[in-house]
């Protein structure tokens, strides 16, 4: 899908990541995703097609207005990554009185989550297909996130590789300045590695609290709906961990 807004002259874009560092954007220089486009399905193409106009958002568009795009004043949910789209839409089914905003890189999960959601009737998503650090800093405004879902990221689980993980100190710091005060950032992982070292930043950085009674981890939420994901590492014996942190500060 090609975007069809122009790329606009703004403040927000940066001809070097230098330039980028020295007014306080955290770029990210390692990945944590692998591009795989995949191919379309019909139903997908269809649905990028006839409602992206409707449900996409574009980089290049720069920073959104949450009120004025969706026409309320009602509390908005980022979820980074959201796959096929499955659960997302579930979520913005199940609670009509929020605002989701979807960012995941693979184009059939876009294609996959719009043809649900037209399918479904829900008016209160809307989706990216781009690199969820670069939305956050061009995109997302300061203050404005009720809650920030990262659900199974990609745990590059071989310790050579941990570089790549998105969660790192530099990552939790963008998301608790994307949050309001009071904002939960919510995550989950079926490998316990993973969940240690997500424990470990969110529990040193500053300006957050953990929500778990115990200072680790949460039961499932019960507006987490069980994904593949999950339920794929129930049947090879792997914990699943939830960690909620509220932004304080």
């Amino acid at each position: 899908m090609t975007e069809k807004a122009q790329q606009p002259e703004s403040k927000n874009r940066h001809k070097t990541v230098e330039q980028a560092e020295q007014e306080g954007k955290y770029i990210r220089k390692v990945r944590s995703f692998v591009k795989r486009e995949g191919r379309l399905t019909n139903a997908q193409g269809r649905a990028l097609e006839l409602h992206w106009d409707t449900m996409g958002l574009n980089h290049s568009d720069g920073m959104i207005d949450p009120k004025a795009l969706f026409a309320n004043d009602n509390p908005v949910v980022l979820e980074i990554g959201f796959g096929m789209g499955k659960s997302l839409v579930e979520m913005a089914k199940n609670a009509p009185e929020l605002n989701f905003i979807g960012i995941e890189v693979h184009r059939p999960g876009v294609g996959a989550c719009i043809a649900l959601a037209q399918e479904q009737e829900v008016t209160n998503l809307k989706v990216y297909e781009h690199d969820a650090i670069e939305i956050l800093a061009d995109c997302i405004p300061d203050s404005v996130l009720t809650t920030v879902q990262l659900f199974f990221p990609d745990p590059w689980h071989k310790k050579k590789h941990h570089k790549r993980r998105i969660v790192q100190p530099e990552f939790v710091e963008t998301i608790r300045q994307k949050l309001k005060v009071g904002g939960v950032f919510h995550m989950a992982t079926d490998w316990e590695n993973y969940a240690e070292c997500m424990l470990e930043d969110m529990s040193s950085a500053p300006g957050y609290q953990n929500l778990s009674q115990t200072k680790d981890y949460v039961p499932r939420p019960d507006s987490r709906p069980l994904t593949k994901f999950e339920n794929r590492g129930q049947r090879l014996g792997h914990g699943v961990w939830d960690l909620q942190f509220k932004r304080i500060d």
